[in-house]
Protein backbone atom coordinates (compact mmCIF):
# COMPACT_ATOMS: atom_id res chain seq x y z
CA UNK A 1 0.00 0.00 0.00
CA UNK A 2 0.97 3.43 -0.89
CA UNK A 3 0.68 5.91 1.78
CA UNK A 4 1.00 9.27 2.22
CA UNK A 5 0.36 12.67 4.12
CA UNK A 6 0.56 16.46 2.99
CA UNK A 7 -0.07 19.35 4.93
CA UNK A 8 -1.85 21.49 2.18
CA UNK A 9 -1.34 24.93 3.52
CA UNK A 10 -5.06 26.02 2.46
CA UNK A 11 -4.09 25.30 -1.20
CA UNK A 12 -1.34 27.55 -0.91
CA UNK A 13 1.92 27.86 -2.69
CA UNK A 14 5.29 29.40 -1.55
CA UNK A 15 5.53 32.19 -1.19
CA UNK A 16 1.78 32.98 -0.90
CA UNK A 17 -0.02 34.37 -3.88
CA UNK A 18 -3.35 35.84 -5.01
CA UNK A 19 -4.82 32.26 -5.98
CA UNK A 20 -4.77 28.66 -4.38
CA UNK A 21 -3.99 25.68 -6.18
CA UNK A 22 -5.79 23.05 -3.78
CA UNK A 23 -7.62 21.45 -6.25
CA UNK A 24 -4.29 20.77 -8.17
CA UNK A 25 -2.45 19.87 -4.87
CA UNK A 26 -5.35 16.84 -4.27
CA UNK A 27 -5.55 15.49 -7.78
CA UNK A 28 -1.48 15.93 -7.73
CA UNK A 29 -1.27 13.69 -4.26
CA UNK A 30 -3.58 10.73 -5.40
CA UNK A 31 -3.59 10.88 -9.29
CA UNK A 32 -1.83 7.81 -9.45
CA UNK A 33 -4.23 5.88 -7.33
CA UNK A 34 -2.46 5.28 -3.90
CA UNK A 35 -4.03 3.48 -0.77
CA UNK A 36 -4.18 5.94 1.64
CA UNK A 37 -3.59 9.49 1.69
CA UNK A 38 -3.71 11.61 5.41
CA UNK A 39 -4.63 15.51 4.39
CA UNK A 40 -4.26 18.51 6.88
CA UNK A 41 -4.84 22.01 7.00
CA UNK A 42 -8.04 22.07 4.15
CA UNK A 43 -10.65 24.61 3.93
CA UNK A 44 -13.89 23.33 5.13
CA UNK A 45 -15.69 24.66 1.77
CA UNK A 46 -13.77 21.67 0.61
CA UNK A 47 -14.22 18.83 2.09
CA UNK A 48 -17.66 18.35 -0.50
CA UNK A 49 -15.05 17.85 -3.56
CA UNK A 50 -12.85 15.93 -1.60
CA UNK A 51 -14.31 12.85 -3.67
CA UNK A 52 -14.86 14.00 -7.11
CA UNK A 53 -11.29 15.41 -7.36
CA UNK A 54 -9.32 12.30 -5.62
CA UNK A 55 -11.67 9.56 -6.78
CA UNK A 56 -10.84 7.94 -3.30
CA UNK A 57 -13.32 7.68 -0.24
CA UNK A 58 -13.26 10.85 1.84
CA UNK A 59 -13.24 10.53 5.87
CA UNK A 60 -12.96 14.49 7.12
CA UNK A 61 -13.14 16.36 10.53
CA UNK A 62 -13.43 19.95 11.45
CA UNK A 63 -10.90 21.31 13.11
CA UNK A 64 -12.53 24.92 13.76
CA UNK A 65 -15.83 25.61 11.88
CA UNK A 66 -15.59 28.84 9.15
CA UNK A 67 -16.03 32.29 10.89
CA UNK A 68 -18.42 33.64 8.49
CA UNK A 69 -21.72 32.03 7.70
CA UNK A 70 -21.25 29.31 5.73
CA UNK A 71 -18.25 27.46 4.48
CA UNK A 72 -19.30 28.07 1.01
CA UNK A 73 -18.76 32.15 2.06
CA UNK A 74 -16.16 32.02 3.48
CA UNK A 75 -14.34 30.41 0.62
CA UNK A 76 -15.49 32.64 -2.09
CA UNK A 77 -14.20 35.79 -0.05
CA UNK A 78 -10.75 34.11 0.20
CA UNK A 79 -10.93 34.22 -3.54
CA UNK A 80 -10.40 37.24 -3.29
CA UNK A 81 -6.61 36.86 -1.87
CA UNK A 82 -6.08 33.95 -0.65
CA UNK A 83 -1.96 34.46 0.69
CA UNK A 84 -3.56 36.94 2.70
CA UNK A 85 -6.92 35.81 4.16
CA UNK A 86 -5.49 31.71 4.24
CA UNK A 87 -7.80 30.21 6.88
CA UNK A 88 -9.24 33.37 8.39
CA UNK A 89 -12.81 33.11 7.05
CA UNK A 90 -13.05 29.14 5.37
CA UNK A 91 -12.08 27.15 9.02
CA UNK A 92 -9.91 24.67 8.93
CA UNK A 93 -10.79 20.72 8.41
CA UNK A 94 -8.27 17.35 7.95
CA UNK A 95 -8.98 14.19 5.53
CA UNK A 96 -8.17 10.91 5.28
CA UNK A 97 -8.71 9.49 1.62
CA UNK A 98 -9.23 5.93 1.19
CA UNK A 99 -9.10 3.94 -2.26
CA UNK A 100 -11.87 2.23 -3.72
CA UNK A 101 -12.26 -1.34 -2.44
CA UNK A 102 -11.67 -0.94 1.22
CA UNK A 103 -14.52 -1.08 4.09
CA UNK A 104 -14.06 1.85 6.18
CA UNK A 105 -15.88 1.65 9.72
CA UNK A 106 -15.18 3.06 13.26
CA UNK A 107 -14.46 7.01 12.51
CA UNK A 108 -13.72 9.00 15.39
CA UNK A 109 -12.69 12.34 15.76
CA UNK A 110 -10.57 13.47 19.15
CA UNK A 111 -9.67 16.99 20.49
CA UNK A 112 -6.09 16.51 20.91
CA UNK A 113 -5.62 20.60 22.39
CA UNK A 114 -6.43 21.75 25.92
CA UNK A 115 -7.16 25.08 25.15
CA UNK A 116 -5.63 27.95 22.10
CA UNK A 117 -5.94 26.47 18.59
CA UNK A 118 -8.18 23.66 18.55
CA UNK A 119 -5.91 20.34 17.68
CA UNK A 120 -7.69 17.16 16.43
CA UNK A 121 -6.79 13.69 15.60
CA UNK A 122 -9.18 11.67 13.31
CA UNK A 123 -9.03 7.72 13.38
CA UNK A 124 -10.96 4.96 11.06
CA UNK A 125 -10.21 1.31 10.65
CA UNK A 126 -9.86 -0.55 6.71
CA UNK A 127 -11.60 -4.06 6.56
CA UNK A 128 -12.05 -4.30 10.28
CA UNK A 129 -8.66 -4.25 11.00
CA UNK A 130 -5.91 -1.95 10.67
CA UNK A 131 -6.23 1.57 12.19
CA UNK A 132 -5.44 4.61 10.62
CA UNK A 133 -5.02 7.91 12.17
CA UNK A 134 -4.96 11.75 10.68
CA UNK A 135 -3.50 14.33 13.37
CA UNK A 136 -1.94 17.96 13.18
CA UNK A 137 -0.71 18.48 16.53
CA UNK A 138 1.33 21.51 17.96
CA UNK A 139 4.13 20.04 20.67
CA UNK A 140 4.82 17.26 22.45
CA UNK A 141 2.15 17.10 24.64
CA UNK A 142 -0.32 17.04 21.80
CA UNK A 143 1.65 14.53 20.09
CA UNK A 144 1.39 12.52 23.03
CA UNK A 145 -2.25 12.42 22.87
CA UNK A 146 -2.75 10.39 19.76
CA UNK A 147 -0.01 7.87 20.91
CA UNK A 148 -2.49 7.35 23.72
CA UNK A 149 -5.03 7.08 21.29
CA UNK A 150 -3.71 4.40 19.02
CA UNK A 151 -1.75 2.22 21.87
CA UNK A 152 -4.20 -0.39 22.06
CA UNK A 153 -3.95 -0.65 17.76
CA UNK A 154 -2.18 -3.59 16.81
CA UNK A 155 -1.57 -2.24 13.28
CA UNK A 156 -1.76 0.96 13.04
CA UNK A 157 -0.86 4.00 10.42
CA UNK A 158 -0.29 6.78 12.34
CA UNK A 159 0.39 10.32 9.69
CA UNK A 160 0.06 13.83 9.94
CA UNK A 161 1.88 17.40 11.08
CA UNK A 162 3.38 17.03 15.01
CA UNK A 163 4.87 20.57 13.96
CA UNK A 164 7.67 18.58 16.16
CA UNK A 165 10.93 16.83 14.90
CA UNK A 166 12.24 13.72 16.36
CA UNK A 167 14.72 14.38 19.04
CA UNK A 168 12.07 17.51 20.19
CA UNK A 169 9.87 16.35 22.93
CA UNK A 170 9.69 12.65 24.29
CA UNK A 171 6.55 11.37 22.71
CA UNK A 172 8.73 9.77 19.24
CA UNK A 173 10.82 7.99 21.66
CA UNK A 174 7.78 6.44 23.32
CA UNK A 175 6.20 5.22 19.68
CA UNK A 176 9.44 3.40 19.32
CA UNK A 177 8.99 1.81 22.56
CA UNK A 178 5.80 0.81 21.39
CA UNK A 179 6.82 -0.45 17.79
CA UNK A 180 6.39 2.15 15.66
CA UNK A 181 8.30 2.15 12.53
CA UNK A 182 11.61 4.95 12.92
CA UNK A 183 9.75 8.58 11.94
CA UNK A 184 11.36 10.47 9.35
CA UNK A 185 14.50 12.52 10.79
CA UNK A 186 14.96 16.50 10.25
CA UNK A 187 10.74 16.50 9.68
CA UNK A 188 7.60 17.57 11.71
CA UNK A 189 5.50 15.30 9.11
CA UNK A 190 5.55 12.30 9.73
CA UNK A 191 3.75 8.59 8.86
CA UNK A 192 4.54 6.15 11.74
CA UNK A 193 3.68 1.95 11.23
CA UNK A 194 3.23 -0.50 13.89
CA UNK A 195 2.39 -3.91 13.55
CA UNK A 196 2.86 -4.29 9.64
CA UNK A 197 6.14 -4.29 7.26
CA UNK A 198 7.00 -0.82 5.64
CA UNK A 199 9.21 0.91 3.93
CA UNK A 200 11.54 3.88 5.50
CA UNK A 201 9.55 6.88 4.40
CA UNK A 202 10.74 10.14 2.46
CA UNK A 203 10.04 13.27 1.78
CA UNK A 204 8.59 14.82 -1.90
CA UNK A 205 11.50 16.78 -3.59
CA UNK A 206 10.21 20.52 -4.51
CA UNK A 207 9.73 19.62 -7.83
CA UNK A 208 7.29 16.95 -7.32
CA UNK A 209 5.13 19.35 -5.97
CA UNK A 210 5.93 22.53 -8.42
CA UNK A 211 3.09 23.09 -10.95
CA UNK A 212 3.03 26.20 -13.46
CA UNK A 213 6.14 27.30 -11.99
CA UNK A 214 4.82 27.55 -8.23
CA UNK A 215 5.95 25.54 -5.30
CA UNK A 216 2.49 23.91 -3.87
CA UNK A 217 2.14 24.44 0.24
CA UNK A 218 5.09 25.35 2.67
CA UNK A 219 5.45 21.27 3.14
CA UNK A 220 6.65 18.56 1.59
CA UNK A 221 3.96 15.29 1.05
CA UNK A 222 5.70 12.37 2.73
CA UNK A 223 5.38 9.14 1.99
CA UNK A 224 6.06 5.39 2.56
CA UNK A 225 5.03 1.68 1.26
CA UNK A 226 2.91 -0.56 3.27
CA UNK A 227 3.28 -4.57 3.00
Amino acid sequence: MVVRSWNLFHGNSVPPGRRAYLREMVKLITVDRPEIVCLQELPVWSLRHLGEWSGMQCTAAIARRPRVGSARLGGRLTDLHHGVLRSALTGEADAILVAPGFEVTGEQVVEVSRGGLRRIAQCLRLDGGILVANFHTTGDDQLRRVADLVEDAEQAIVAGDANLRPGEGSTYDLLRTRGYSEPLAGRIDQILVRGLPSSPGFAWPDERRRVEGSLLSDHAPVELHVG
